[in-house]
């Protein structure tokens, strides 16, 4: 009959990142032949492509192959930052409701056992069912929005690429890359064509917070 607590919604941890030393950044997986480290190198425009809508990038030679870390784009940049807080916000108000709904059982449950002494047995089987009910009914309710929060969070993440997928496209172009790969499948490389702090800036720049999201739907009463 106890009303028991309610587990939390999941919210997928941060990805740790590979450690950087002096000159380059050591990630895992993948192996790269040296010869494609060792690529022409593309004289990079002076400045941002017309109609690339970012902003305009320092001149410098870069190889034509790049890396990018995913997970920085969406955690530092304004737009991953921002639907970040809205999932981090989602999760504490059901956390909060969660611990609402725990203390209420629980003083439901020791108000009706205080009474039990004082209740015909059979009057009192059928309070303690539907009170079990009541737990279940309530328990389903919040694990199904504890899915909704982890399937809007997972939603986020591929709005996110979508949108980032053209800007960096953009970059690409602007710097001579024909190819970037994720820093987490590269096993070395150098710090020279690491161009995730400038994708940042130009997502920042093309995309900003991003469309404002709607209001998260409010949590059904018990």
């Amino acid at each position: 009959m106890r009303g028991g607590g309610f587990p939390g919604p999941f919210i997928p941890a941060r990805h740790a990142f590979g450690r950087r030393k002096r000159g380059c950044a050591i990630v895992t997986l993948v192996a790269l032949p040296l010869a494609l480290l060792a690529s022409p190198l593309a004289a990079q425009h002076a400045g941002g492509q017309a109609g690339s809508g970012g902003p305009a990038v320092a001149p410098q030679a870069y190889s034509r192959i790049a890396v990018i870390s995913r997970e920085d784009l969406f955690l530092r940049s304004a737009f991953g930052a921002a639907m970040l807080a809205r999932s981090e916000a989602e999760r504490d108000a059901l956390q909060t409701e969660n611990q609402r709904l725990d203390a209420a059982l629980e003083a439901e449950e020791r108000d009706l056992t205080t009474r039990r002494a004082g209740l015909p047995a059979t009057e009192f089987r059928k309070l303690a069912a539907a009170f079990d009910e009541r737990v279940r009914g309530i328990r389903a309710a919040q694990e199904t929005k504890a899915r909704d929060v982890t399937r809007r969070a997972e939603e986020d993440r591929a709005t996110f690429g979508r949108a980032a997928a053209p800007v960096i496209a953009a970059l690409m172009a602007d710097l001579g890359a024909s190819v970037v790969l994720d820093k987490s499948t590269v096993v070395l490389s150098l710090d020279e064509v690491d161009i995730t702090d400038q994708a940042i800036a130009r997502i920042d720049a093309v995309l900003g917070a991003g469309p404002a999201a709607p209001d998260a739907a409010p949590a059904a009463n018990p």
